[in-house]
């Protein structure tokens, strides 16, 4: 495959280079801005104090922004198990994309491949285990949607970029929407804090939201049903 790698370098980062050992998190965002343009003036801006290590264009272009070994700006306040404030130990990931806010559309196929791609090379080259492959809103749920529903997570996991629930379409269909108890809602949220989202929920519907924003993307109502325990439950299994 040729990708075309573009050095558009951001002056938001930490002067002090870390170790190769010290990233163990991969975050994906969206721009969130109408135009492409705005979004890479942003991120190279001084004055904006954002950036991350790399932004993948509509066409596929990949821009480097802020050399692996150095701290970029793009997780903000977050959270992930017992990590806090995620930059130190991450590379972020901005893809193009206006975002919920401007019209939110599907990520094109060119992308896709480019997230796979580069995605691919730093999970070898750091050793990011499959779990700590994750989304902004992952980290920072009570702030943060992006990438949001339309991110290809499934498609990602099959390919090993990230983690997915190995439940039948049948099971899921066949639970959507069945009520829950009381006692099964301290399970699932049980269950979230063991995959690693904030314990400290400011709200449940919006954790709930999140969670189906990554894991249960054909329905975000913010409402626990059986197919989210159950998904919820498959999960941390896999990743506790």
């Amino acid at each position: 495959m040729s990708t075309k790698k573009v050095f558009n370098y951001s002056p938001n980062f930490d002067s002090n280079k870390r170790k190769y050992k010290q990233i163990k998190f991969l975050i994906f965002h969206y721009t969130g801005m109408k135009k492409e343009s705005e979004a890479i003036k942003r991120l190279t801006n001084i004055q904006s104090e954002v950036s991350s290590h790399y932004l993948i264009k509509k066409n596929g272009d990949i821009v480097v922004m802020v050399p692996d070994l150095y701290v970029a700006w793009h997780a903000g306040k977050s959270s992930w198990k017992s990590f806090k404030s995620l930059n130190k130990n991450s590379i972020g990931i901005e893809i193009s994309n206006p975002g919920h806010e401007h019209k939110y559309i599907n990520f094109s196929k060119k992308q896709i491949r480019s997230i796979i791609y580069l995605s691919k090379l730093l999970i070898k080259k750091y050793k990011i285990k499959s779990c700590n492959v994750l989304g902004h809103s992952d980290i920072a749920p009570f702030r943060k949607k992006d990438p949001g529903e339309k991110f290809p997570w499934k498609h990602l996991a099959k390919l090993g970029v990230g983690k997915w629930h190995s439940l039948s379409n049948k099971i899921l269909k066949k639970n959507r929407m069945k009520k829950i108890d009381v006692k099964e809602e301290k399970k699932f949220f049980k269950s979230l804090f063991k995959i690693g989202y904030s314990k400290k929920v400011l709200n449940k519907k919006t954790l709930v939201s999140t969670f189906q924003r990554r894991y249960r993307q054909e329905l975000i109502n913010g409402k626990i049903d059986q197919e989210c325990l159950l998904i919820s439950q498959n999960l941390a299994k896999k990743l506790g």
